[in-house]
């Protein structure tokens, strides 16, 4: 059954960076809005592509991939519903750092740079929201950074495992949101390192491991193998 068709301002103003602002606020920025339908595996963009503006996830997930010669093609990051992706390079005006592409069937709608800045030109009120908004994200990449120079591949992948999980005591199940070998890289862990831990922390009865699916019989054991407890 196909979905839906709803009008971009309604579109806008049910996602996080938009909500609460004034309706002639959303009148403004519609005027810069394109929707953006993407297949499975379909690219959004490519590394070095130029920056028109930004784009905001309606439903589906993109991943971020990154390529460099010393490592690679890793995933860098994963955009759902609700998250933006793309101002940072909007605002300094340079080509795509990273490439993006769509894991799932999405809908994403791309906000032109010149509409955006314009906005921020006259409305404090949506300047502070974008502001919060590239912090958060700075702030997100900084404890990234942190938890990868420190710790063991395994304390590594606890402290990912105990991410998703949001903190909550007794057993969960957690799915990857990407192949193994893409969470790997995110890591900064080889696929045979990542195997090797997956493996160790199965036979250690911490989780138990279905594809993507990782069962956690018990988080407090978990963080105590992590010494977190």
């Amino acid at each position: 059954m196909p979905r839906r068709e709803i009008a971009p301002e309604v579109l806008l103003a049910s996602l996080p960076l938009f909500k609460e602002l004034e309706v002639v606020t959303l009148r403004r920025l519609v005027e810069g809005v394109t929707r953006r339908s993407l297949k499975r595996g379909q690219a959004l963009f490519r590394k070095g592509d130029p920056v028109t503006g930004m784009y905001v996830v309606v439903y589906g997930e993109i991943h971020l991939i990154a390529s460099t010669p010393a490592r690679g093609v890793r995933l860098s990051g994963i955009v759902g519903p609700g998250q933006s992706l793309g101002e940072p390079v909007m605002f300094l005006e340079r080509p795509a750092l990273v490439g993006a592409e769509a894991v799932s069937d999405a809908l994403l709608l791309h906000l032109s740079k010149d509409v955006v800045f314009a906005e921020l030109e006259h409305n404090p009120k949506f300047a502070r929201r974008m502001i919060a908004g590239l912090s958060k994200r700075i702030q997100s990449l900084v404890r990234e950074l942190d938890r990868q120079a420190i710790g063991s591949g395994t304390e590594r992948f606890i402290a990912y495992l105990l991410r998703h999980n949001g903190g909550k005591p007794g057993p969960c199940v957690i799915t990857l949101p990407a192949a193994k070998g893409a969470i790997a890289s995110q890591l900064n862990l080889t696929p045979e390192h990542f195997s090797r831990i997956l493996h160790e922390l199965a036979d250690s009865g911490l989780v138990q491991v279905s594809g993507r699916k990782i069962t956690v019989p018990e988080v407090a054991r978990l963080e105590a193998a992590a010494g977190r407890r």
